[in-house]
């Protein structure tokens, strides 16, 4: 598990985006940057709220487009409220 020196206050996540190529059906690589995203990634920590129970440390979560980026050691995380995500994929 990737350990950082973010913590999420309050009712906020931090979660490691999930950066993937995604090919096209005739195997041509779409690059990350060029493809439509789907906003998948693993929570990496949880904030300080008991509220938050839906998701724990290690899950992989569905958000939506509202965060904000934090970067630690030069990756890029992201601080999410906890309405804002959608669904824990199992």
């Amino acid at each position: 598990m990737t350990k950082v020196n973010i913590i999420p206050l309050g009712d906020r996540v931090l979660v490691e985006p999930k950066m993937t190529d995604e090919k096209t059906p005739a195997g041509i690589i779409i690059p990350d940057g060029a493809a439509e995203k789907q906003n998948v990634g693993t929570v990496i920590a949880v904030g300080t709220l008991e509220e938050i129970k839906n998701v724990k440390v290690g899950d992989t979560v569905l958000f939506g487009y509202s965060y904000e980026i934090a970067k630690s050691e030069g990756k890029e995380y992201y601080v999410i409220q906890s309405k804002d995500l959608f669904a824990v994929l199992k």
